[in-house]
Parts: structure tokens; C-alpha cells; sequence
């Protein structure tokens, strides 16, 4: 049973920071691209930044430069460092693990992060 359980969001004002972490349970984190995602509320979900087991991490442009994601492979754990926050990063960020093999999806349940003006 893969499980990923999100924590780290809140309440922020604009210009601060927050760090997610995603600690994922069952045999998955080595075989799986890790990533994160968010959805403002009337929008589509949409990728902010994914992490390989190796290789480099992959960013929206709305966010590259300002949210480092970081994996700790020996502890199951992927991270999103939320740096310069705006208003419109406000969205519930999910946690997401893309299994390579065989191949399947899985999320978390999501953590709300709000950045007020």
C-alpha cells in the first residue's frame, strides 16, 4: 500500500517562504519520479516541479528560480522549498509519485498554502 502524506503548508504573507515535505510509504520512492502539483481553487491542477531518482528536476516557469525541489532518497522524502511567495501561488499543493515501473500514479492528499497580499 503506497501512501504519501504531504505536511508543511499554511498561511503566509507575501514574500515568505514555506517548505512541503512528502514522506512516501511502501517499496515506491526508488522507482518513482516524484513531484508536486497545485491547484488554485476554479483551475486545473498543474505541474510545479518534478525530481528524477537521478537526473535533474523539471519546473513550471511560473516558479522556476523560487521553489527548489530536493529528494532524500533514505528517507523516502521529497521536499518543495516555496521561496517569494505571491498571492498567486495560493493553491492546495499535492504530492505525486510516478511509479516507472510497472507503471502507476499516486497522490497525496493535498496541503493548503495561502499567501496573503
Amino acid at each position: 500500500q503506497v501512501q504519501l502524506v504531504e505536511s508543511g503548508g499554511g498561511l503566509v504573507q507575501a514574500g515568505g517562504s514555506l517548505r512541503l515535505s512528502c514522506a512516501a510509504s511502501g517499496s515506491i520512492f526508488s522507482n518513482a519520479v516524484m513531484g508536486w502539483y497545485r491547484q488554485a481553487p476554479g483551475k486545473q491542477r498543474e505541474l510545479v516541479a518534478t525530481i528524477p531518482t537521478g537526473g535533474s528536476a523539471n519546473y513550471a516557469d511560473s516558479v522556476k528560480g523560487r521553489f527548489p525541489i530536493a529528494r532524500d532518497n533514505a528517507k523516502n522524502t521529497v521536499y518543495l522549498q516555496l521561496n517569494s511567495l505571491k498571492p498567486e501561488d495560493t493553491a492546495v499543493y499535492y504530492c505525486n509519485a510516478r511509479r516507472i515501473f510497472p507503471p502507476r500514479v499516486y497522490w497525496g492528499q493535498g496541503t493548503q498554502v495561502t499567501v496573503s497580499s
